[in-house]
């Protein structure tokens, strides 16, 4: 009788793992088990009543590197490639991004150049800060903050400007408490191996081998700097979905997990709820730490007159996976506080024999993000690029704002609406909490409101706004985070345990990342490298 294997969690990174183990030569027997009654995670994308897409989660995948291209293949594999939405090299979209500093927008310098004429927000040419990281020692500690880094290699504006701005926008976090080993493995590693980042990135450009593919070698020529899906990334999740159904993987929707324990046999017992699962090998691919429920101050009565996609039958009522509710069109007052299930969390899974790994993984913290879309009509832009950030120093709320219609104009709609998206929180809703203030969908609301009028000059009011409250969404790799995963391979090892570490937890947040986290997953459990 063949292996069983469980994975927990329907997000990318599950699905993608299941998606692995069920290409093997000699595939085992495959259970994916997700809480909520919906796959892909936090990859969720809403159509309006005009046709246009919100995307509620992630808007765009890059496409640059190996772990770029193994997701371009991923996607070909799946019979998507008609389906993809290229940002090319030559479009303002790849090649113009801003700050927004001192009450303007700033467009970030590129090229040789950019770099040696005066840039504001910086007080002079960035030519200075690249001699004085070229100049610049090799750092002596095993790990050091993002903004520690920064500063030591390439001067306090670039580490309080550029580097604070980057890291609220990946990670909405605080780069004085990032990880620079950790959230950008690539920069450490270059001064580690070279001495220099600069000399280390440009030693190390195109080195890793990729895989080729028609739509990979389309990629690489048009220099793409990231894609989308026709209809919204949630078309990922759904084509994976798919095709695990005609690999015969089991997919067991709505069964939230409640423990995991270990046999006298050495195999796991799955709780969940009434009943169990047996398996030989667990792959956890929900969350290493959070809340387990949250009360989220948002009615419950639906996005009226949008659809999630593939999702008809339940779009009245937002699932726990997009962590909150959502209103379009002109702002309702919360009628009712819902509680809403967040995922499991894999540091309360594990049984109590345990306990050493799970106290590591309750340390990885997370951040929530409140998602807010917004559509104009007969609005245009002040400039035309991929968005802007803000840094700390200027609004501690604002993350930065994405303009979406620039990107992927072809989901604009019928008629076409100038869509922008608004990040707001990370640390600043920690400091809203701490306090003992309530992240109502009003504030929310007219906080994107007033930073898409004060930061873009969209005065107007929005035709539609959608607002989703994401909880404990993006984890937070802090200062010493390599030790907590040293700890945890080490722990699982010396036990021996049949359990393998996926997802955003660990190494990586972003979608390719996690593709990569679930392939290399099936890979251990397999013992050997996976199909493509």
């Amino acid at each position: 009788m063949g292996r069983t294997v469980v994975v927990l969690g329907g997000g990318i990174s599950g699905l993608a793992a299941s998606y692995y183990l069920s290409r093997a030569p000699c595939a085992p027997k495959v259970v994916l088990v997700e809480g909520s009654e919906r796959l892909g995670g936090w990859i969720r994308s809403v159509r309006g009543p005009d046709g246009a897409i919100f995307e509620l989660g992630p808007r765009g995948i890059r496409s640059a590197g190996a772990l770029g291209a193994r997701t371009l293949l991923l996607v070909s594999e799946l019979g998507l490639g008609s389906e993809v939405l290229p940002v090319r090299g030559d479009h303002p979209a790849a090649q113009n991004r801003f700050l927004y500093v001192g009450g303007a927008l700033h467009a970030l310098p590129s090229g040789l150049r950019g770099l040696l004429r005066p840039s504001p927000p910086f007080s002079k040419p960035l030519f200075w800060a690249g001699l004085r990281e070229l100049t610049t020692p090799r750092g002596k500690n095993p790990d050091e903050t993002v903004h520690s880094f920064a500063e030591r290699r390439l001067g306090p504006e670039v580490a309080s400007l550029a580097m604070d701005s980057l890291c609220r926008g990946v990670f909405a976090g605080n780069s004085r408490e990032l990880s620079v080993r950790s959230c950008f493995p690539s920069l450490f590693q270059a001064e580690q191996t070279h001495r220099s980042v600069l000399l280390g990135l440009l030693l190390r450009a195109g080195r890793s081998s990729q895989p080729d593919s028609a739509i990979i070698r389309q990629a690489r020529a048009e220099r793409w700097s990231q894609w989308s899906l026709r209809g919204g990334l949630e078309m990922l999740p759904q084509a994976l979905s798919t095709h695990l159904t005609h690999r015969g993987v089991s997919v067991l929707r709505g069964q939230p997990v409640s423990g995991l324990s270990l046999q006298a046999d050495g195999r796991w017992k799955v709780s969940l709820g009434d009943s169990s699962l047996e398996a030989d090998h667990v792959i956890s691919a929900v969350p290493a730490s959070g809340n387990g429920t949250a009360a989220l101050p948002f009615p419950n009565q639906g996005e009226e007159g949008y659809r999630s996609l593939g999702q008809q039958d339940h779009a009245a009522s937002p699932s726990w996976s997009s962590g909150g509710g959502a209103v379009s069109g002109r702002l309702r007052k919360p009628q009712h506080e819902c509680l809403c299930l967040l995922p499991p969390v894999l540091s309360q899974l594990l049984p109590a024999d345990t306990a050493p790994l799970a106290r590591v993984l309750s340390t990885i913290t997370a951040v929530s993000v409140a998602v807010v879309n917004l559509q104009y009509r007969q609005a245009r832009l002040p400039v035309q690029g991929f968005g802007h950030l803000v840094p700390s120093s200027e609004d501690p709320g604002v993350l930065g704002i994405v303009y979406d219609s620039v990107a992927f104009p072809e989901q604009d709609g019928s008629p076409p609406g100038l869509r922008v998206t608004v990040m707001l929180g990370g640390s600043w809703f920690q400091t809203l909490e701490a306090k003992g203030s309530a992240l109502s969908e009003e504030m929310l609301q007219q906080q994107a409101q007033e930073a898409a009028a004060t930061q873009l000059g969209l005065k107007e009011p929005p035709s539609h706004c959608l607002v989703h409250l994401h909880r404990n969404c993006i984890p937070q790799y802090t200062l010493g985070h390599w030790k907590k995963l040293e700890s945890a391979t080490q722990f699982l090892a010396a036990h021996r345990l049949p359990l393998t570490l996926a997802g955003a937890s660990y190494e990586g947040v972003a979608v390719n990342d996690c593709i990569e986290s679930g392939r290399q997953a099936a890979a251990q459990v397999l013992g050997s490298e996976p199909s493509s």
